[in-house]
């Protein structure tokens, strides 16, 4: 879909999206100042200027603040715009590139150290299993439309797992090494899959 037939956002859309968007980056800063258990929704809520109800609105659970953002649409659209001829792995793996090249590099880092947030705090841990299972959903969902199969189908939910579990290496590698670039870490794990997992040489 060309940029001139995108559905466009109103205006109230537009901000609520601005709402949450400022909410989250709030929150991420108390949290790097403060410390993710010792900030509060009610403090979060005050440096927003809105009431801890609009935070909940936006945020059910304190750890929605660090595990949710806004950019599946974007990868859901980009892999819906690629060509019939490729295969699933490469339709995803281009589509992860287009999607994270729609995003500000300040958003980018802002997402990392979401990550990063997550693998660290015993709570996000836990919560993050409920949202890589709504992922694995998600991606079963989008590989299922493309191929024509059934999102319960082995395959779909096997080739949905292993891509999971490919962008969480990347969260753990990246956690582990703050100064690896993490976009090209995604796109070198997804080029690993779709070349068939091949072990490279050892190192010298």
């Amino acid at each position: 879909m060309s940029s001139e037939h995108q559905p466009k956002i109103g205006l109230r859309e537009r901000k609520k999206m601005k709402t949450r968007a400022a909410i989250q980056h709030h929150a991420l800063r108390l949290f790097r100042e403060q410390g993710y258990h010792a900030t509060t929704v009610e403090q979060i809520a005050e440096a927003a200027e809105i009431s801890p109800s609009t935070v909940f609105r936006y945020f059910p659970t304190k750890e929605a603040l660090v595990l949710e953002d806004i950019y599946d649409p974007l990868l859901i659209q980009a892999f819906h715009e690629q060509p019939a001829g490729l295969s699933p792995i490469q339709a995803l793996r281009k589509a992860v590139k287009s999607g994270l090249s729609k995003i500000p590099a300040e958003e980018k880092k802002a997402i990392r150290e979401r990550m990063e947030l997550a693998l660290s705090v015993p709570e996000l841990r836990a919560a993050l299993l409920v949202h890589v299972t709504d992922s694995l959903r998600m991606i079963a969902d989008l590989l299922a439309e493309r191929t024509g199969r059934d999102r319960g189908d082995f395959h779909v939910l096997a080739f949905a797992g292993v891509v999971i579990g490919a962008l969480m290496s990347v969260q753990a590698y990246g956690a582990a090494n703050p100064d690896a670039d993490f976009e090209a870490l995604i796109d070198e794990a997804l080029a690993y899959l779709e070349a068939g997992l091949p072990f490279p040489p050892p190192k010298p």
